[in-house]
């Protein structure tokens, strides 16, 4: 039986803890909140996306980068473990747009207290308020933490689990990358990732809670080079953008910092532009004597059209059956290619997840141990793994926190 220090009492490490302990261990967790899961309870709006349904190879193609990495965890703790783990402590799943699985309940308060359940039943000794300020390393070996308050706790594995720095507010404020540099692990640049982005025009401010379903997107550098393209929903905020798509494609936006880049949204995609055309024509047959703002309700959602016909230059007084063959092309191609310039992001504050962390090089990834600490082990947000929206990033913790907390003999 080895003694097992945990730091961290999110996803990650709750699950870390829960399956060493069940493996026979004495298992400690250390979490510096007054309760465990705090950024959990925020995650899908309060929802909490637990994972995603799908092959190995599309789950995969979701995460951005370090991909191979992540195989052995993946294995050993599967989409399909997770479901049936929370099916075990009472939580039914369902299954949403995108494969995205979400408790039944549609709270993330019942997964944290599955989570707290499953650790507490399998004897994890727990410890709330307790922030721990440093490792214990002789020869290149960990012997324990030291706590904030001074008091110092033995322990033959530790395994940090604090996170990165998306949501500080919840307690990922960056320490646990601070303290791998300090013991020689490589941190490759941390950004925020899967967060809102801001565009240069200000009328997206009159479509703030305007959400557009089913549309596409594209993301080009002003020379055209595509960045990002992608299909679903999106909304609109009072300084830019948000939603799924959005979110995705904010990990390829944020590395350009305030360079401008062009975000192009095609509100029809089903439709190609012939169709769409014809589309508009017979719309305009039916609407022929009525001025062109009340000739877009079929088309457009109510609060869209008065930012279409401001961007068409269309006189909105003017009689439909008066509007020339130019300026219905000019509204078909404005449907299929409505443009936005993105000139920055919002930050960690707002950011769903971390990009960059620990280097993967320097962990083994069939166990998260250090190849630089004897005994040392990583799980979660704090390695240099991310994903998607739509459940990757949790079942990123769920997976290296299981394998974490395996293999510890």
């Amino acid at each position: 039986m080895k003694k097992v220090l945990i730091i961290g009492g999110g996803p990650a490490g709750m699950m870390a803890a829960g399956v060493a302990s069940q493996n026979g261990h004495d298992v400690h967790l250390f979490e510096k909140n007054p309760r465990l899961g705090k950024k959990l309870g925020i995650t899908g709006k309060g929802r909490c996306n637990i994972t995603n349904q799908g092959n190995l190879e599309d789950f995969m193609s979701q995460i951005h980068g370090n991909t191979k990495f992540l195989y052995s965890a993946f294995y050993q703790w599967s989409p399909q473990d997770v479901v049936n783990f929370f099916m075990e402590y009472g939580v039914e799943t369902k299954i949403e747009r995108g494969n995205r699985i979400f408790p039944v309940s549609d709270r993330a308060y019942d997964v944290i207290q599955a989570m707290v359940q499953f650790i507490t039943q399998a004897g994890v000794h727990i410890r709330c308020k307790a922030e721990v300020n440093d490792l214990i390393i002789e020869n290149n070996q960990i012997k324990g933490i030291t706590l904030c308050d001074g008091h110092k706790e033995c322990g033959d594995i530790v395994i940090v689990a604090t996170g990165g720095l998306s949501y500080p507010g919840t307690g990922s404020t960056g320490w646990g990358h601070k303290l791998a540099r300090q013991i020689g692990h490589t941190v490759t640049p941390c950004l925020p990732s899967l967060v809102p982005l801001i565009t240069k025009e200000k009328w997206v401010s009159e479509l703030q809670g305007l959400s557009l379903k089913n549309i596409s997107i594209r993301i080009q550098e002003p020379d055209g080079k595509v960045i990002y393209e992608d299909f679903g929903e999106m909304l609109f905020t009072h300084y830019g953008v948000t939603g799924p798509v959005i979110l995705s494609a904010s990990r390829h936006v944020v590395p350009y910092g305030k360079k401008p880049l062009h975000l192009w949204i095609d509100l029809k995609p089903s439709l190609d532009f012939e169709t769409l055309d014809r589309r508009v024509l017979r719309d305009f047959e039916t609407f022929r004597m009525k001025d062109f703002r009340n000739a877009l309700h079929e088309l457009l959602p109510k609060t869209l059209i008065p930012v279409i016909i401001q961007l068409s230059k269309i006189d909105p007084n003017k009689k439909v059956h008066l509007i020339t063959r130019e300026e219905r092309k000019k509204l078909v191609y404005l449907l299929k290619a409505m443009k936005l310039t993105i000139v920055g992001h919002r930050g960690f504050d707002e950011a769903i997840i971390t990009a960059g962390g620990v280097a993967v090089e320097e962990i083994t990834p069939k166990t998260m141990e250090s190849k630089k600490i004897q005994g040392l082990r990583f799980a979660g947000e704090i390695i240099d793994l991310d994903g998607y929206t739509g459940g990757y990033n949790l079942q990123i913790a769920f997976s290296t926190g299981y394998a974490a907390g395996s293999h510890i003999s």
